[in-house]
């Protein structure tokens, strides 16, 4: 028996592995991005509901709005976000009765996110709006009871 001497016995397209490695990494990192971005709306969802929420059953107008952004924030540290990333504020509406109150929670994603190290960047903006109707029959809030 004889030995092959030369490239007769070399396995072409070893070159093509860590390419392939590379492009799975990065489609990974693709989908952790998305799914993060999906997680966050849902996230200021739930922030912004609880924030209107609180704003309408507050006991008055003076602790309405501070009511309202503390619930929002408290929502979103209990999903596990930062809340130096997020803006809440209510944007329509008074503390009166029938009126209509919106609140607003934006959140800035990071470009990457990894897990268990945490996100670099400011890739997406997202935002989230709720609005509920202050109750025209409960007792404190200023107005007249016309939308019932």
């Amino acid at each position: 028996m004889t030995r092959a001497s030369g490239d007769a016995g070399q396995v072409g397209g070893f070159e093509a592995l860590p390419f392939g490695v590379l492009i799975f990494v990065v489609g990974v990192l693709l989908i952790t991005n998305a799914w993060t971005v999906i997680d966050v709306k849902i996230a200021a969802t739930a922030a912004a509901r609880e924030g209107a929420r609180a704003y309408v059953e507050a006991a008055g107008a003076d602790e309405a709005e501070g009511n309202a952004i503390a619930a929002a924030r408290s929502e979103l540290t209990a999903r596990g976000r930062d809340v130096a990333r997020s803006t809440v504020q209510v944007i329509a509406g008074a503390f009166e009765r029938c009126r209509l109150v919106t609140l607003e929670v934006s959140y800035d994603v990071p470009t990457l996110t990894l897990p268990f190290v945490g996100g670099w960047g400011d890739g997406a903006h997202v935002r989230a709006r709720h609005a509920e109707i202050v109750d025209p029959y409960r007792n404190g809030p200023e107005g007249e009871a016309d939308c019932a």
